[in-house]
């Protein structure tokens, strides 16, 4: 299927690893020019050679998405180089660990900047040029605001944010043409995931328990199966959807968990 992203502008925040590495990959395989802005410049032109190797192009800009400026900044960057912006895929932040008991209010507030407030940022100040293309902005969210998960009420409350503003976009942006969606991630293998695992008393241990409680195939899904629901929703194909969240996650969120094991 031609998604017709051929030649587009789209940024994809934190596109240099996991999740964001796999959207960068995909989009640029269907022709698009994805545009990673993330604070690591060297792994920034690490995906962007690893995307030239495969015969697609890639751009990027260096910005720490906790200062507000510097999205401005990112934006204006994309603007000189391009003069144009088809799409935003807001996907940076981190599952940083801030909960109730042993938070407090400054490291409430830095994970909201992290997850949830360069989101807005992005999306506020790349609308001039989505104004004028009609493009789309993808959101990409966690369960953690559907299920909770304990000791994480800063991103909750982040996803919880991005979920909402979602919606609350795509009801401001209809009369622009613009659609916005999001997509859910439950249970979805990426080195920082790896990572996390890692650092359990049993980690095989627990990724088979995880792996039991997906209903679709007992297995985690991959970064690639986003990216490419992230595609299919950026491009005219998804031309009569917006305000959804779609969860690509085998099942994991809304399925009986009894049926894993069936």
């Amino acid at each position: 299927m031609d998604l017709g992203l051929k030649n587009k502008v789209i940024i994809v925040t934190g596109g240099a690893k996991g999740i964001g590495e796999g959207i960068v990959k995909v989009l640029a395989k269907e022709g698009a020019i994805p545009v990673i802005v993330g604070r690591s410049e060297a792994d920034n032109i690490k995906c962007i050679r690893a995307v030239e190797a495969e015969g697609g192009k890639a751009f990027q800009v260096v910005a720490e998405l906790t200062e507000p400026a510097a999205c401005e900044k990112a934006i204006k960057a994309i603007q000189q180089q391009f003069g144009r912006i088809e799409g935003l895929v807001n996907n940076a932040g981190v599952n940083d660990g801030v909960g109730l008991e042993n938070g407090d209010y400054e490291r409430f507030m830095a994970s909201l900047h992290k997850n949830v407030v360069h989101y807005y940022l992005m999306a506020h100040f790349a609308l001039p040029e989505l104004k004028k293309s009609k493009g789309a902005i993808l959101n990409i969210t966690s369960k953690t605001a559907d299920t909770g998960q304990g000791n994480t009420s800063g991103y909750a409350a982040a996803n919880g944010g991005r979920n909402a503003l979602t919606r609350e976009w795509a009801v401001e942006l209809l009369k622009y043409g613009i659609r916005v969606n999001a997509i859910v991630v439950a249970e979805c293998w990426t080195p920082l995931y790896e990572n996390w695992i890692k650092t359990l008393p049993d980690p095989d241990a627990k990724l088979r328990e995880i792996k039991a409680k997906i209903p679709l195939g007992n297995r985690m899904t991959t970064a690639e199966e986003i990216a490419d629901m992230t595609a299919f929703l950026l491009s005219d194909r998804s031309s009569h959807t917006t305000g959804q969240l779609i969860y690509v996650d085998g099942g994991y969120v809304h399925l009986d968990r009894a049926l894993a094991n069936a």
